[in-house]
This record gives C-alpha cells, structure tokens and sequence, in this order.
C-alpha cells in the first residue's frame, strides 16, 4: 500500500469538498443569513487541508493506482469528505454535537437523507443549501466527479471506478474513464436543469427548486420544508418530483444511450424492465388499498400519493408527501419490502438494487432446476447473456453481508434502548440509503432523539450501504494490508 499515494488523492479530493462550499456561501451573501462565517471557515480551513495533504505527498513517476489503493481511496475518501462536510453545520452551531454534524454531512453525501435536524425552516437558507448540495455531489459520487480531473494529477482511475460506482458491474461507456466520468455527469447535470426548471414552473423559487432538484436526482430527500414536499401541497410538483425519482432509479448508462438515440437498450433491458414493472405493480396495489380503505376520496389522489410514495421509497429517495404510517399494513409491508430492494445498479439510489435480486432469484430457481436435472448444464443469463460464476458469488457475498452488517446495526441500536421496530427501521433504512422508516425514524420523525452511539452506528451503516459494503469492509480483512 502506497500511503503517500492514497494521501495525496484524497487532498486533491478534500480540497475539491472545501471549495464546493463557496457555492452555499454565494447564498448566504445573497440572503444574508449568518452563513457567511461558517463557510468561510469551514471553507478556507477544509481547503488548506486538502492542500496540506495533497503537496505534502506529492511524489512523481506513480501513473497507476492499484485495485487495494483504489478502494482505500474511496471509503477513506467518502469518511473525509463527511467530516469536512460537518463543519459549515459545527461553525453555524446548526447541531449541538459534532457527531450530529458528521451524521447529517454523511447523510447527506451517501444521499440517505436521515436526519437530525428537527427545526428545518429555522435554519439559514446557505445551511440548508450545503445540506442539499452534499446529496447532489454524493449521488454520482465525489470519485466519478474527480475521475474528471485525476488525469492531471498522474493517475489512472479505474480503480476508482470499479470502487465507487455501485452494481455488480460497472458500465464502462468510453474507452477513457475521464471520458466515462464526464458522460455520467453530463447526463445528471442535464436531467438536473430539466427538473430544476420544471419545478420552477410549479411555483418554487430557484432556491426550492435547487434543492429539491438536488435531493431528486441524487435520490436523497433532504427537503427545504419541516412537511418535506408535502408542504407545497401541489399535484404538479407531486408527479414532476415522482417521474424524476423513477429516472434517478434507473442505470445512468441507459439514460446515456437514450439520449443518443438508442431506446431500444433501455426497453431491451431486464433489470429496467423488473424495476418499471415493480413500480407499476406497486402503484396499483397500493392506490386500490387506500382507496378502498377509505383513506382517500378519489382515485386521482390515490394515484398521486401512492405513486410518490412508491417511487421515493423504491428509489431510496426519501421525500415524503403523506404519512405511510397510517395506510393500511398490506401498503407499509410493500413499502418496506421497496427498502430492501432499492433502484437498478448504476443509479444513483440505494438498495441492495434490482440486478442483485434477479440474479438472486435467477440463481435460486437453477438451483431447484438441477435436483430435478442433475446432468443438465444451464448458467445464470440476465437477458441473453449469461453471468459470470465471479459475479454470482459476489451477489451472495454483497447479499449475506448486507443482511449480516444489517442485523447487526439493529441489534447495536436496539442495544441504546430505542424500540425493536424502530432500531430494525433505522438500520434498514440507513445501510439502504433511504432515509426514513417507520416508528420513531417514521416519515414525519427523524433521528434527533436517537443515543451518540446509536448515530454513530448508523452513521457507518449510511457509507457502507453507498459504498456498496465490499469496498468499506475490506479495510478490516487482515490480508489487505499485507504485501
């Protein structure tokens, strides 16, 4: 392991963080919030940091980073990147405690939008900005984005790559991944705008629509409002914001080849396929359950929150414009079955993502298959093509580690006294990247009331489930440190 390698990127990286805070600073000069300190502060003292780091192990002659320096990178990155992130809420006294601080920065960066903020409108506007703009770098990721510029510092990157971008396989659109990292970003940048001025067509001003922009397309739920955007209490915003989750959801590479020309490889493809068609299926059945129950007098607003809710969930966006908790069981248990799924590898949601479940499913059903046909060879196929046993194995692997970190996050937050339901809630919905839960974390709760060391577990579960639990927990196995 080359430390002053690994060192010097994540200054490059660090330093990148610090001067993405002038942009909220930009705000609270406009407002004239009490903003402008803290981000001054956290701002210049973030920068000089990454500076610090980045000139200090500067060396020449190194053009390649290796796999175990890639993944070193990012999870010591993304940690990096979330304690700096906490300083414009530590200098604003925004949070009474700098675990607090870390925990909101890093929800916000692994675009799971838990939060511990009670009072969100008291707030300076440049806060909750900062707030929102972390969701937006962290949706397709500080690696990807630096994966721009890393090229002029004398490395390569698909190390990096491999590393951050989550899914079983990642896309690899242009023989350069400078080239690759630019075409994601393009596209995000481009539905961004799109979204941002169709909000502003609604109604919300360039603020709203900036964050919640932010929060739609990064699939992370940070909100401007205490009612999230139940607050704007608009069927407009409501499909604008729903119909923008679904494309978050889907591999960004899809939306790359359709915007060349190419529709057909979205159609054609199984996992948009199973993801279009579980939330289709979803809506439904939860719009004919709250309807028939009574809980809304018409279908149309039956559809209309249904289908938010659906899509926000399934995305692991988070935003909420009803309070699920009051639907009928049948929805909560849909809902809670969407946690655990999550959006198509690629995307910018969480989960454990549509193609780990069908390759799950896929290799099962061969399984019972064979004891029927013992001599029959047959391989797992995701469309026509078939999988590869390196990817299988490591689908069981992300799976069982997932559910193992899952259950265990639970019983560390059940361990601080909070209620079995809500410890199995929070844990749920922080290694999945969604935001909300049920009971006490449930969508008009959040995680304020919860121990320091409740948080901190959590906190950990939110960048292992963005960094898809492989790249984080190699750091504990003994071999990786080893020549």
């Amino acid at each position: 392991m080359r430390w002053r390698n690994v060192l010097h990127i994540i200054g490059a990286l660090c330093a990148c963080v610090g001067l993405t805070m002038l942009w909220p600073l930009l705000w609270a000069l406009w407002y004239g919030d009490s903003g402008v300190q803290p981000f001054l502060l956290a701002s210049g003292l973030t920068v000089a940091s990454g500076a610090g780091l980045f000139f200090t192990f500067r060396q020449s002659g190194i053009k390649v980073i290796s796999h175990r320096e890639g993944m070193a990178i990012v999870a010591l990155g993304w940690l990096v990147a979330g304690a700096f992130g906490g300083l414009p809420f530590f200098f604003a006294d925004t949070f009474p405690t700098f675990t607090d601080c870390v925990f909101e920065s890093l929800s916000g960066f692994t675009t799971t939008g838990a939060s511990v903020l009670s009072d969100i409108e008291s707030v300076p506007r440049s806060i909750l900005f900062w707030r929102s703009l972390t969701h937006w770098l962290g949706g397709m990721g500080i690696i990807v984005l630096s994966l721009a510029i890393l090229p002029f510092l004398g490395v390569g990157g698909m190390q990096l790559y491999k590393a951050e971008v989550p899914g079983p396989v990642p896309d690899k659109l242009k023989p350069r991944i400078k080239d690759t990292a630019m075409v994601l970003w393009k596209v995000y940048l481009a539905f961004s705008v799109i979204e941002t001025v169709l909000l502003m067509f609604g109604g919300m001003d360039l603020f709203d629509a900036l964050c919640h922009t932010f929060g739609t397309m990064a699939t992370g739920g940070f909100s401007t409002k205490n009612n999230s955007v139940a607050a704007f209490d608009s069927a407009y915003i409501d499909y604008v914001i729903t119909a923008f989750m679904f494309i978050a959801g889907i591999n960004f590479s899809l939306h790359y080849l359709m915007l060349k020309g190419r529709l057909s490889a979205m159609i054609k493809d199984p996992e948009f396929r199973v993801f279009a068609v579980l939330f289709l299926g979803f809506t439904v059945v939860l719009a004919l359950s709250v309807y028939l129950g009574g809980t809304y007098d018409s279908t149309a607003d039956a559809v209309r929150f249904t289908s938010f809710q659906v899509a926000s969930i399934l995305t692991t966006t988070g935003f909420a414009t009803a309070d699920y908790e009051l639907w009928p069981a049948l929805c909560q248990a849909i809902l809670l079955f969407c946690m655990f799924v999550g959006g198509c590898a690629g995307s910018t949601a969480g989960g454990m993502k549509v193609m780990r479940i069908m390759l799950i499913l896929k290799q099962s059903y061969q399984e019972l298959f064979r004891l029927i046909h013992p001599r029959a060879v047959s391989k797992v196929k995701l469309g026509r093509k078939p999988v590869s046993d390196d990817v299988i194995r490591g689908v069981w692997g992300f799976f069982i580690l997932w559910i193992g970190l899952f259950m265990l996050a639970a019983f560390v937050v059940s361990a601080t006294g909070i209620d079995v339901v809500s410890s199995f809630a929070a844990a749920l919905a922080c290694i999945g990247n969604i935001g909300p839960g049920i009971g006490s974390v449930g969508p008009t709760d959040n995680y304020a009331h919860l121990p320091q060391l409740a948080k901190m577990a959590l906190t950990l579960c939110m960048v292992l489930g963005r960094l898809e639990i492989y790249t984080v927990i190699i750091l504990f196995v003994p071999e990786f440190w080893r020549k």
